[in-house]
């Protein structure tokens, strides 16, 4: 069996030890897994979003906010309506809403013209602002602060500062008082991201940083762990907690661990996505954790869209290994599944029948992580019917130094209760210098076998899939040997 290996764009096609194409797929030990399509969960916002989030109160019922440019949304989970709970808000094209929990307030932030909003779960029915705090373009809770970066208030900004609130007091932001106050890391470009939890981790241009809570009277320390390179993208963080964060740099992607930044893009992905990413619109990536697929992702704008989000990078942590999926949207997130009655599938669809995600699925039960997007200005769900699939084997050579023609292809695909539609194309060529010839498209038969027919010395074999399936593993060949010439 040749597998589909780990999928290797960076490498060359000739003994790449890896697949070559592996599209709307996600990554896994030995293979594939389908990548799913995307359930429309909720009615339009006035324009595109700028952040998802939900949180789970302590009764387990589940709230779902998004933002827009101007307004803030609350998902009313009887009819999937986007409530306006606030409106007014000043955001440019590179602004995204950022949302933390602390207690029973979640706090949202992303602006440069409005100060923090607060919304206490169970109690209030809007956003409003939180007297004396700070605007900030990223926010996190860091032990028992409230912590913002890259602040804007006195009609001053400070794209370098680090602003904490009052110790167990988000409402709280008097500067020495209550141990609440600043910190400014020079010599480092601006703040691009900040990662909360028992430490801090500050993200900027040109470095990276620990911020350690020591109390009075320096409150926090902060200790530049990496000089001479940081995350140049602000959107393109996405984290585990301090000691397991994803993020984009100028030369490729990298996971910090708490110490040091570790490559995980270099020789696989980093050349194919800076070729393929439109950088004029390089501040519409997002990057979001789906931790029940142990994956994260960057969704970005390709050369070849109209400078929306077009497609999304996929990484296996688990396996360390790359996709790449091909799917408009607006941005993704990490979400919760809302909390579903039968009342309010008929807002889903009028018919059981029309439901995209099975019945069966944790999509309903309320509460699981899960990946959201946005996308015509509405939040979906990333739980519909699998997208049509294609991979593609790496190239190899049947017969060494001559021709072989091949004859058939296995196709080693697995599915439950359903059987998944496939169809073979064998590319090949003669020369290295050659683009490879694709045979046309050719069916699975009863027999289990494509009889796709091609010749040449190099070839490699592209499978494509649509319908319902669960692993794909790899391909067996029927080759045999020509004559030399």
């Amino acid at each position: 069996m040749i597998p589909f290996g780990e999928w290797l764009p960076d490498q060359s096609d000739l003994q790449n030890p890896g697949a070559t194409v592996a599209t709307n797929v996600i990554p896994a030990a030995r293979g594939y897994r389908p990548f799913a399509s995307l359930t429309e969960v909720s009615a339009a916002a006035t324009n595109r979003l700028r952040g998802i989030y939900a949180t789970k109160a302590t009764d387990g019922t589940v709230t779902t906010f998004a933002g827009d440019q101007g307004k803030l949304y609350k998902l009313n989970n009887s009819d999937f309506s986007l409530a306006s709970i606030n409106t007014g808000y000043t955001m440019t094209s590179d602004m995204y809403w950022d949302f933390v929990r602390f207690g029973d307030e979640v706090i949202a932030a992303g602006s440069d013209s409005d100060v923090l909003q607060g919304f206490t779960i169970g109690t209030d029915s809007a956003f409003s602002a939180i007297s004396g705090a700070p605007a900030a373009r990223h926010l996190a809770v860091i032990r028992d602060f409230v912590v913002t970066a890259n602040v804007t208030y006195s009609s001053a900004t400070h794209r370098s500062r680090v602003r904490w609130s009052a110790i167990n007091d988000a409402t709280s932001w008097t500067i020495g008082s209550n141990q609440a106050d600043f910190q400014d890391i020079p010599d480092a470009g601006h703040i691009t991201g900040l990662v909360g939890g028992e430490f801090g981790v500050v993200l900027m241009e040109k470095a990276i940083a620990r911020m350690q809570y020591v109390g009075s009277p320096l409150i926090f320390t902060f200790e530049k762990v990496e000089t001479g390179h940081g995350c140049n993208y602000p959107n393109s963080i996405a984290s585990l907690g301090p000691t397991q964060v994803f993020y984009l740099a100028d030369d490729g992607f990298f996971m910090f661990d708490g110490q040091r930044s570790i490559p995980i893009g270099a020789e696989k992905v980093d050349q194919f996505f800076f070729d393929d990413l439109d950088f004029a619109n390089s501040d519409r990536i997002s990057c979001a954790i789906d931790p029940e697929n142990q994956v994260v992702m960057w969704g970005y704008p390709s050369v070849s869209g109209v400078g929306n989000p077009d497609k999304i990078l996929v990484y296996n942590y688990a396996v360390q290994r790359w996709s790449v999926v091909e799917l408009e949207h607006e941005l993704i997130a990490s979400s919760l599944t809302p909390s579903f009655t039968v009342e309010s599938l008929d807002a889903l669809n009028a018919s059981l029948d029309g439901l995209t995600t099975s019945l069966d699925s944790r999509f309903y039960a309320g509460g699981f992580f899960q990946l959201s997007a946005g996308k015509d200005k509405k939040i979906h769900t990333v739980t519909g019917a699998p997208l049509d699939a294609v991979l593609e084997t790496t190239e190899f050579e049947p017969a060494t130094m001559r021709q072989s023609l091949i004859r058939g292809v296995t196709p080693y695909v697995t599915s439950r209760s359903t059987t998944p539609t496939m169809t073979v194309q064998v590319g090949s060529r003669s020369r290295q210098i050659d683009s490879p010839s694709f045979s046309t498209a050719v069916s699975l038969n009863d027999d289990n076998n494509c009889p796709a027919r091609s010749s040449g010395r190099y070839h490699r074999v592209r499978v494509n899939v649509s319908g319902t399936w669960r692993y794909a593993l790899g391909i067996d060949v029927d080759a045999v040997g020509m004559g030399k010439r």
